[in-house]
């Protein structure tokens, strides 16, 4: 197979450009991993018009994928983790090219994940969880059960993979199998809301009791990356926060994990007297008691 295949992604090598390759194979255990197909190359480059390119091949009675990817856009999808399958190529896929042990270093990175790397992705998927529970609890309150129930579910997801970030650990597609080792307690929240034979109405009302005692847990570890970043100005204004390089990757949810942080007593607010009569520009600050 990988002779076949060897004259495609040895062009890709010679390139200058092209930082290393990955050979990913079928394992019938995990073909949701490659989308069915029998081989994916992952052809990491420095730069690329395009941050994903990707390019289907027939041989013999098998299929292939050619993922040209930038280095950018894998480290965007480690960091945010909204592609599960990159960490099973990185993991699992052998290295056929390697320039300077970029990609050996790539993978060392995954096996040891620094602890600066574990803050900012508890911090995004703590802003997350944030999101869907206080969206799913308006619903609820507002008796849209279904509409409550899907939040609460995503919200159960986030809270899973922060417990598996928290523990040193990449959370995979496996995430539940992964926290019913390490937070039991978790686990069994998840399992009570989707098999419990109480009504909705009920399963949800007993959820978001047992969900806030969580969350109220990890706000000091989920908001930490936040907060440091906070630390480095007396204040902040919404804008500054939402265009700092290292809070980007937050979007639409930094907003709600700071009105969450305040009524938390994690962050203050400081009024700034404008040119208007009795209005006042919206600031933020770490709160005394952190300082």
């Amino acid at each position: 197979m990988e002779d076949i295949l060897r004259s495609i992604y040895q062009e890709r090598a010679s390139h200058p450009n092209t930082v290393g390759v990955v050979v990913v194979e079928k394992r019938q255990k995990a073909v949701a991993a490659t989308d069915t197909f029998d081989v994916i190359l992952l052809i990491v480059v420095k730069e690329n018009n395009d941050p994903v390119f990707v390019k289907h091949y027939s041989y013999e009675d098998k299929k292939a994928a050619m993922h040209i990817v930038t280095e950018k856009q894998i480290n965007d999808w480690l960091l945010i983790g909204n592609n599960k399958k990159i960490f099973d190529w990185l993991y699992n896929g052998k290295i056929v090219f390697d320039r300077n042990e970029r990609i050996a270093n790539l993978k060392h990175e995954l096996r040891e994940f620094p602890f600066f790397g574990r803050k900012i992705k508890m911090g995004i998927e703590f802003a997350k969880l944030i999101r869907r529970y206080s969206d799913g609890k308006v619903l609820f309150d507002n008796f849209n059960y279904l509409d409550a129930y899907n939040h609460v579910v995503h919200s159960l997801h986030h809270l899973a993979r922060l417990a598996v970030i928290e523990n040193g650990f990449h959370p995979e597609v496996t995430v539940w199998h992964q926290v019913k080792q390490i937070e039991p307690e978790i686990y069994k929240l998840y399992e009570e809301l989707i098999c419990s034979e109480e009504s909705i109405e009920k399963r949800l009302e007993l959820l978001f009791l047992a969900s806030e005692f969580l969350i109220h847990k990890r706000t000091k570890v989920g908001s930490q990356h936040l907060l440091e970043v906070m630390e480095s100005k007396e204040h902040w204004s919404f804008n500054e926060l939402m265009t700092h390089p290292e809070l980007s990757p937050y979007s639409v949810d930094l907003g709600i994990l700071v009105e969450y942080l305040i009524e938390k007593k994690f962050l203050d607010v400081v009024n700034v007297e404008t040119k208007g009569q009795g209005i006042f520009h919206r600031y933020y600050k770490t709160a005394e008691k952190l300082s």
